[in-house]
């Protein structure tokens, strides 16, 4: 029997909603870990109904609740994908049984148009029960609406908001359950590109929200809600080249991350947290109207528009306070090491 899983709640604007077959959570339970690279080179396969399995040493998934979508499994990490506005709801992609810290490298291509559609890294962990979701491209919807925005945090080469929803005593890998789902969505969208996996999980961390010692499957992931679209993706596992229009200089993976102090009627702090590198550079663009009252820990630079901060040898953690003069959007942030 076929029952609905994991999917995010359906909003009035068509939130997209994840879903997998019951069969899948089977499968998974008694799955090892899939390292890539099989021993001989599978033949390419279409699959049009609801399946899970391996190919060509990658894990896949595959559900969908009607209509056409179909996904192609190629050679190594690759696949590709159509559907159109016939299917209701459907989504897979290739990746891995058990989800880990891992650096995970992706290329290809993403068309989901002016529909509802995302790309995006998505596991699940036990112990406790979290779905967890690294947004890399959407396109109508982004699907962190509705969500409790937590933070930010700053890594290869683009800006995420962090942020938490709660499902009650909806489908899951475990049945109906109720837990949390912790996102990153990037702000600068792209369709090719290295999450450094252990980045968001540290950020997520350092918000408060905390993973579940059991990994489940790590996929990386197209989804249609009533929409059309393809893809054609490549996933591996390793680093792989930063994007070329935001490059880490040196190779290094300076990462800043952004969370919420205390707020006031008139300014607000944010605290910030640097990691991978002891000498480097954090600049802070605030917004139209908002300026720097005060900083701890570091020593910045500006007070409007692109404020810089570098370290003054008080550790890799220092905060602002943010006048908003209306304007209480946080600012973007960006890391530089060296």
């Amino acid at each position: 029997m076929t029952a609905e899983l994991p999917r995010p709640e359906r909003h009035r604007r068509g939130r997209i909603r994840m879903l997998l077959g019951a069969a899948c959570a089977a499968a998974m339970a008694v799955s090892g870990v899939m390292v890539a690279g099989a021993a001989h080179a599978e033949a390419d396969r279409t699959v049009s109904s609801n399946t899970t399995g391996t190919h060509n040493g990658y894990y896949f998934s595959f559900w969908k609740d009607s209509g056409n979508a179909s996904m192609t499994l190629r050679a190594d990490g690759r696949y590709s994908s159509s559907w159109d506005r016939s299917t209701n709801n459907w989504v897979g992609g290739k990746g891995w049984a058990t989800g880990n810290r891992r650096t995970v490298t992706y290329s290809g291509s993403y068309n989901p148009g002016n529909n509802n559609t995302y790309l995006a890294l998505y596991g699940w962990t036990r112990s406790p029960l979290i779905e967890y979701y690294v947004v890399e491209n959407f396109g109508s919807y982004n699907p962190s609406s509705g969500a409790t925005r937590m933070g930010t945090v700053t890594t290869d080469g683009g800006t995420y908001d962090i942020l938490r929803s709660q499902r009650v005593n909806a489908p899951s890998i475990d049945g109906n359950q109720t837990f949390y789902q912790f996102w990153s969505v990037r702000q600068q969208k792209r369709s090719s590109g290295t999450i450094t996996v252990a980045n968001h999980f540290d950020a997520w961390a350092r918000a408060g929200l905390n993973l579940g010692t059991n990994h489940s499957y790590q996929i990386m992931a197209t989804e249609g809600y009533q929409s059309q679209g393809s893809s054609d993706i490549t996933v591996r596992e390793g680093s792989g080249p930063t994007n070329p229009t935001s490059p880490t200089p040196g190779g290094s993976n300076c990462t800043a991350t952004l969370s919420a102090g205390e707020q006031f009627g008139d300014r607000f702090n944010l605290n910030v947290a640097v990691s991978n590198a002891t000498n480097w550079t954090v600049t802070l663009n605030l917004n139209g109207g908002q300026s720097i009252q005060n900083s701890w820990n570091a020593a910045v630079s500006g007070s409007s528009g692109a404020v810089t901060a570098r370290p003054n040898g008080s550790g890799n953690n220092f905060g602002v306070t943010v006048m908003a003069n209306g304007n209480w959007t946080w600012p973007t942030i960006t890391c530089r090491a060296g």
